[in-house]
């Protein structure tokens, strides 16, 4: 988390930034009653990734639904990483690992211990599917903060 806190979103690799854009994506839509997919689905789309919006929707929904506490994250335009993104961010990052012991902890205290499987499988998924379509993920894992060309 203290690797995203407070940083410029142009800090960020493409995936970093991309996940970014995709999760204020997903809670402005939700805040106007708009269904997030559709919201985003064009932009996954875009960028060869519309396999990861289905897990990318099912860990979002779980982590709002099934949340012992609200993450804020920043409005899209927001040039600075948010303390909800960040910790978001990091979990995103922890699985682009192989291990993600700490990622699952975290899962835990956000969002009950009833939905950490769930919750992994989806964000593991989305990680995956990101990677096909040409996001280096591990540039986000190793805290790799350069920006990065877009995929494709």
């Amino acid at each position: 988390m203290y690797d995203f806190v407070d940083r410029p979103v142009e800090s960020l690799c493409n995936g970093g930034r991309f996940l970014l854009w995709a999760m204020r994506g997903w809670v402005s839509a939700t805040e106007r009653g708009r269904c997030p997919p559709q919201a985003l689905c064009r932009g996954f789309a875009a960028v060869d990734a519309a396999d990861a919006l289905p897990d990318f929707h099912i860990a979002m929904a779980l982590l709002g639904g099934e949340a012992v506490e609200t993450l804020h994250l920043a409005p899209m335009p927001c040039l600075q990483i948010s303390e909800g993104e960040a910790i978001l961010l990091g979990l995103w990052r922890d699985f682009s690992l192989e291990g993600c012991t700490n990622a699952r902890a975290t899962l835990a205290l956000l969002a009950g211990q009833e939905s950490v499987d769930l919750i992994a499988k989806a964000m593991g998924a989305t990680v995956d599917r990101l990677v096909a379509a040409g996001f280096d993920m591990p540039a986000l894992a190793a805290g790799t903060m350069t920006h990065q060309e877009s995929p494709k």
